[in-house]
């Protein structure tokens, strides 16, 4: 005899496993740990404030 299959659990445990391959899939194409964060940070910042000191402003008493 064939093996009896609850078909609502199965349905729950094939739901369970597709969740789970996409938080992998997810954790790969989005995932970055907190130094590579704090990396993009601080470039960003040594960028705007390089950006900053060099911006040039003109004086409304020029025009």
């Amino acid at each position: 005899m064939a093996e009896l299959v609850n078909l609502r659990q199965f349905r729950k445990q094939k739901k369970r496993q597709s969740e789970e391959k996409q938080a992998t899939e997810n954790r790969i194409l989005f995932g970055r740990t907190k130094i590579e964060r704090q990396f993009d940070d601080r470039k960003k910042q040594k960028t705007d404030g390089f950006l900053d000191l060099r911006r040039i402003t003109r004086d409304k008493d020029e025009e």
